[in-house]
């Protein structure tokens, strides 16, 4: 088993996947080989129908359901160059409308927050639409104040994209990265080096309670409300399509539900 598994390191490593998605799609195929306890390596329709149906039961996740799909195929495809067919569609996912808060909202929550980088962090995320792994991985050399925009290298998918930086926090973020280098990260930790996302979420979580908003927002609340509140102005979606660095049209417009003004206008016959 681990000879396969290390196979499937070294290739994916090779195709430049994130170390994130080694890491899940390992995790995936030591799950589905525990599953199938011998010949790893002859693809067995049947077994991984069988699987697919135990993470059902177990009430996995669509997402999770497809990720170990996606890893099972990549392994039989491209480690063990089966020609047998993996034909399983994938779990329809739910479609689940983004926790968004409004402006006084957000507002509220940054205020809350007494540490003056961790306040900035939290207003940029805001005003860029920053994933919290990007947000903790952005260096002195990616913000381009002249004009006011924001270099993102390598984000989601590996994919470089450009954003809006918000002038209101220009003078903030200059007195954070004074006496800096290019290299070094704008929310770099105490003890130096990155920060991590965990505290990063960590902040944001303790914001929320201590601003005593009852919804169930998380970190990347702020970009779903970046995007929302783009739309509520009148931005076009393509436009907010390439600030957010979506490959797909389809997934930004799931925030045109969320601000939809023909629903708000509707009144209740109650």
């Amino acid at each position: 088993m681990q000879q396969f598994l290390d196979q499937t390191i070294i290739e994916l490593k090779i195709r430049n996947y994130s170390s994130k998605t080694i890491k899940s799609y390992l995790g995936a195929l030591s799950s589905y080989f525990t599953f199938k306890k011998i010949d790893f390596g002859r693809p067995d329709v049947v077994n991984i129908q069988n699987y697919l149906l135990a993470m059902h039961d177990r009430h996995a996740s669509p997402q999770t359901s497809n990720l170990h799909l996606n890893a099972i195929k990549f392994f039989y495809r491209e480690i063990i160059k089966s020609g047998v067919p993996i034909n399983f569609k994938f779990a329809k996912r739910s479609q689940k409308l983004p926790a968004v808060l409004t402006r006084d909202e957000v507002l509220k929550i940054i205020s809350s927050v007494e540490n003056a980088k961790h306040k900035i962090m939290l207003s940029l995320s805001y005003g860029a639409g920053l994933r919290v792994s990007e947000a903790v991985s952005l260096r002195v050399k990616d913000i381009h104040l002249a004009e006011l925009t924001i270099h993102l290298k390598e984000a989601k998918g590996k994919k470089d994209r450009l954003t809006i930086f918000p002038e209101k926090l220009k003078r903030d973020i200059q007195n954070l990265m004074a006496g800096k280098s290019g290299d070094d990260f704008v929310f770099a930790s105490e003890r130096g080096g990155r920060l991590t996302e965990r505290t990063a979420q960590k902040v944001f979580e303790n914001a929320l309670k201590k601003s005593r908003i009852n919804k169930e927002a998380t970190f990347h609340s702020l970009r779903h409300s970046f995007a929302t509140h783009l739309l509520e102005n009148g931005t076009d979606v393509r436009y907010v399509q390439e600030l957010l660095g979506h490959a797909n049209i389809r997934t930004t417009q799931i925030y045109t539900h969320v601000t939809n003004p023909a629903i708000r206008n509707i009144k209740s016959p109650l």
